[in-house]
C-alpha cells in the first residue's frame, strides 16, 4: 500500500504539504544510497548519477505534458527560475506584467524589481469576483507583455482555469508563466493545454521531494529569446569539452543551469517522483479529492468557517478555515503544540493533506481544534 511509504511518527498529523511535505521511504532509501555510495566510492560512478538527472527531466516532462526533456532545466528554486524569466526578457518602460492580489511574495516580488526599468505590476484584484479568469483576461490591453500567476493559490487554495487566460495570452502575443508549485504533485498539469510559455515550481510540496531543487520549464520558442544572466562551465554546449576556449549556450534548456548540478537532490526527487507516476496524478488526484471532501465536511459539520471555495474546480489540496469566536493564531499555536502540522495564511488556518493522509489524521486534527477553549 502506497500508505507504507509513509511513516511519520504517531504523534504528527501533518496537514503541511502546501509548505514543505515529508519524504516517502523511497526517497529516504535513495538518499542513504547515495550518501553510502559516495562515502565508500565517491563519484567512481558518476556517469551512473547523470542517468538519474536525465530520468528525472524525462519524469517532469510527463508530469506537466512538455513535449521534450529539452525544454526541462533543473534549477534551486522557484524564485530563481522566476528571475530567470523577469530578467531574461527584453522590457520597455511603460509595458506591464500582470499578477492576481493572492501570489506567494515570489510571484510578486521579482516582477517588482522590474519597476527600475519602468515596468508596471498590475495586481487584479481576484478576491471578489467568482469568475478570476475572465478578471485577468480583462485587464489585459496592449502594453501587456507577460501574465504571471499560480496555478492555486497558496493562501485561499484557489484553483484556477488556465486554458483561458493561456489562450487570450497567445492569441495576443503576451507571455504566459505558471508558478505551479501548489499544483505539480496534487492534480493533473498539462503545459501545453494552458499554452504556458514558462512552468516553474519548487520539488518540495507536492512532489513530495527536498528543498533545493525546482523544474524550469521554458518553451522551446523561448529557449533563446531570455538573455542569459548567469554563467558557468554547466550551460554549455560542449559540456565536459574543458579545454575549449570557445563557447555557445547548450541548445536546450540547461542553458539556464549555470554550475554543478544539486545530485543529491535529483536522486530525491527521482524517487519521490517516480512514487507519484507509478500511483499516477488521476489517482493521485482522485484520492485527494475525497481527501479534501471530507475534511470540508467535518469542518463544516463542527461550526468552522471555510476561508477556502469548496467547488471541486476551485481546489486542489488546500483547505482553509477560521473557527467563530476564537483567536486563529492561539488556536494554531494550540494545533502546532500538539503535533499538527499547519500553517497560518490569507486570515486562517490551512491544512494541507494528501493523497496518503489517512482519515483518521484529519478526524484527529479537526477534533484538536474543537476542543480548543
Amino acid at each position: 500500500m502506497m500508505e507504507d511509504q509513509f511513516r511519520l511518527s504517531a504523534d504528527i498529523c501533518h496537514l503541511n504539504h502546501a509548505a514543505v511535505a515529508p519524504w516517502p521511504q523511497r526517497t529516504v532509501a535513495a538518499v542513504a544510497r547515495f550518501a553510502q555510495e559516495n562515502a565508500e566510492y565517491g563519484s567512481r560512478h558518476y556517469e551512473r548519477w547523470l542517468v538519474v538527472e536525465q530520468a528525472l527531466r524525462r519524469q517532469l516532462q510527463t508530469l506537466i505534458n512538455a513535449r521534450s526533456s529539452d525544454e526541462i532545466a533543473l534549477l534551486k528554486n522557484t524564485s530563481e527560475a522566476l528571475s530567470i524569466v523577469a530578467w531574461g526578457m527584453d522590457w520597455k518602460a511603460g509595458q506591464q506584467v500582470i499578477i492576481s492580489n493572492q501570489e506567494f511574495p515570489s510571484n510578486r516580488i521579482v516582477w517588482e524589481s522590474l519597476q527600475t526599468l519602468g515596468v508596471e505590476v498590475i495586481a487584479v484584484d481576484i478576491d471578489a469576483t467568482r469568475t478570476p479568469e475572465a478578471a485577468i483576461v480583462e485587464h489585459m490591453n496592449a502594453h501587456t507583455r507577460l501574465v504571471s500567476l499560480s496555478s492555486v493559490q497558496y493562501s485561499s487554495g484557489l484553483a484556477l482555469d488556465l486554458v483561458p487566460i493561456g489562450a487570450a495570452c497567445r492569441q495576443r502575443d503576451i507571455a504566459f508563466c505558471v508558478d505551479a508549485i501548489q499544483s505539480l504533485g496534487a492534480k493533473p498539469f498539462d503545459a501545453r493545454a494552458c499554452q504556458a510559455d514558462f512552468v516553474v515550481a519548487d520539488g518540495h510540496k507536492w512532489m513530495l521531494g527536498p528543498e533545493g531543487l525546482a523544474l524550469f520549464y521554458c518553451r522551446r520558442e523561448w529557449l533563446e529569446r531570455l538573455s542569459l544572466r548567469q554563467f558557468g562551465w554547466h550551460m554549455v554546449e560542449a559540456l565536459g569539452d574543458y579545454d575549449r576556449s570557445d563557447w555557445e549556450p547548450a541548445a536546450t534548456a540547461r542553458r539556464f543551469e549555470c554550475g554543478s548540478p544539486n545530485m543529491l537532490g535529483i536522486h530525491a526527487l527521482h524517487a519521490s517522483l517516480s512514487l507519484l507516476l507509478e500511483t499516477g496524478i488521476d489517482a493521485v488526484y482522485d484520492n485527494l479529492s475525497r481527501k479534501i471532501s471530507y475534511l470540508i465536511d467535518i469542518l463544516i459539520s463542527n461550526g468552522f468557517i471555510l476561508l477556502s471555495q469548496t467547488q471541486p474546480e476551485r481546489r486542489a489540496g488546500i483547505v482553509t478555515f477560521e473557527r467563530p469566536g476564537v483567536d486563529t493564531r492561539a488556536l494554531y499555536d494550540h494545533l502546532q503544540k500538539n503535533g499538527v502540522l499547519c500553517a497560518l495564511r490569507g486570515g486562517g488556518i490551512r491544512f494541507s493533506p494528501h493523497f496518503y493522509t489517512p482519515s483518521a489524521v484529519l478526524d484527529r486534527a479537526v477534533a484538536l481544534a474543537v476542543a480548543f477553549e
